[in-house]
């Protein structure tokens, strides 16, 4: 029995079903997320760049493991 036109309709005009809908609203949000995600960006306060301490702390980390592998 039908329920009297109460099926949702897609893009196409086709009737789709209560788990089509349900797949479609999820769909949607998932894309927007998405879509949002991709256009929010993080300022960094170094620019980018390491600062004279940390890089000498990267530089003698490589170091010691260097050393470590050698061995």
């Amino acid at each position: 029995m039908s329920a009297n036109g109460s099926a949702a309709k897609s893009a196409s005009g086709a009737a789709m079903s209560k788990y089509d809908v349900e797949v479609e609203a999820r769909l949607k949000a998932l894309e927007a997320a998405v879509k949002e995600l991709k256009s929010h960006s993080h300022e960094s306060s170094t620019g980018g760049k390491c600062d004279g301490d940390l890089e000498a702390k990267l530089d003698d980390l490589i170091y010691k493991l260097s050393r470590k592998i050698d061995i």
